[in-house]
């Protein structure tokens, strides 16, 4: 199989391509040559076949040969919306959810949140969230790249929160809840907005400022998960699900 590249900016037509910065340091490393498959997509849906015409220092040509209207999305879009955990974790989380069909990332601030970033740093980790995301996109085969939005509270998070539209599930995971997650995934939905704490969980005010926003609570199961744990086995619970259904 042809490596795969991102490349930020549309693909129309086929024809020569100069690629960007980061799609050409990417070809460059990996040492192809003139004459090299590749396959290129450009977050919108569907990808390209390509082939390597010429490489230079700090620039590599393409020809774009045919486009593919491959769909490897899931069907219905999840956004996770989380308290960061520390360290490198979240850039795995950010990994394996975008391996799994995550739509959108809302990376937060809690009460209990170790991680806490200014705005130039949070802006920064955004900026790296989204080229982990960009590089598991390449790897899995998707061809839209999930959105990671900018960091904030969860307090004005949740206070900006529109009201739930028809078709939206909005679970919240708690180790407390009375009700399995699997009881509310019998409901039938277009969108999927999933909560998850941090190591420790949401405060007890957090978890009832949720629910008033419309978030059911939902338990996974006799064991407590980790913060960078619980909202993948969600995702690989729904996309399993797919699979069978």
């Amino acid at each position: 199989m042809p490596p795969r590249f991102f490349v930020d900016q549309t693909l129309a037509q086929p024809g020569e391509l100069s690629l960007p910065p980061a799609a050409a340091r990417h070809v460059q490393v990996l040492r192809l040559q003139p004459g090299s498959a590749i396959t290129l997509f450009d977050g919108q849906g569907g990808e390209w076949q390509a082939e390597v015409l010429a490489m230079g220092r700090s620039e590599v040509r393409v020809h774009l040969q045919t486009q593919q209207p491959v769909q490897r999305e899931l069907s219905h879009a999840v956004t996770l919306a989380l308290a960061m955990p520390a360290n490198d974790r979240m850039d795995a989380l950010v990994e394996k959810a975008t391996e799994l069909g995550v739509h959108a990332i809302q990376p937060l601030m809690s009460e209990r949140s170790v991680l806490r970033l200014n705005a130039e740093r949070a802006e920064k980790k955004v900026a790296h969230w989204r080229g982990v995301a960009i590089a598991a996109c390449e790897q899995s085969g998707r061809t839209q790249v999930p959105e990671i939005a900018p960091v904030q509270t969860l307090a004005a998070w949740l206070a900006a929160l529109p009201a739930a539209e028809a078709g939206q599930r909005r679970w919240l995971l708690s180790p407390t809840a009375a009700q399995p997650l699997a009881r509310l995934a019998a409901m039938a939905a277009t969108r999927t907005l999933v909560l998850s704490g941090p190591e420790g969980g949401l405060s007890p005010a957090e978890e009832q400022a949720a629910v008033s926003r419309g978030f059911l609570a939902a338990q996974l199961g006799p064991r407590i998960l980790r913060a960078d744990t619980a909202p993948v086995a969600v995702l690989s619970w729904l996309a399993l699900q797919e699979l069978a259904g």
